[in-house]
C-alpha cells in the first residue's frame, strides 16, 4: 500500500477553475471506480488551501489516479492556478474508519 499526501494554494481568482476541474475528477473517479484507489480532496478552511490523500492498494503499485484523463486535465497548469505550488509526500496509513 503507497499512501501519497499534496498539499497546496490555489490564487483566489483561479479558485471556481479550479473547483471544476477536481470536481471532474471526482465524476470520473464515481463513472469508472477504478479497483486499488482510495482517494479524497479537502479544502481547508482559509478557503484557498487544499489537502489530497490518495491511498494506492494496486498489485502492482501504480496509480489509477494517473490514468484518468480528468486527473490529467486537473493538474495541466496546475501551477498557474497556484500561489503555493503543490508540495506532494509520502505517508504511511495507521488505518482509516470506517
Amino acid at each position: 500500500m503507497k499512501q501519497v499526501v499534496v498539499r497546496y494554494r490555489v490564487r483566489p481568482e483561479h479558485l471556481a477553475e479550479h473547483e471544476a476541474k477536481l470536481r471532474a475528477v471526482f465524476d470520473a473517479l464515481a463513472r469508472e471506480a477504478p479497483e486499488g484507489l482510495a482517494y479524497s480532496a479537502t479544502r481547508l478552511d482559509d478557503a484557498t488551501s487544499f489537502l489530497h490523500v490518495a491511498t494506492v492498494t494496486t498489485a502492482d503499485g501504480s496509480n489509477p489516479l494517473t490514468a484518468l484523463p480528468a486527473f490529467r486535465a486537473f493538474v495541466a497548469g496546475i501551477a498557474d492556478r497556484c500561489e503555493i505550488p503543490p508540495s506532494t509526500s509520502d505517508g504511511v496509513s495507521f488505518g482509516a474508519f470506517p
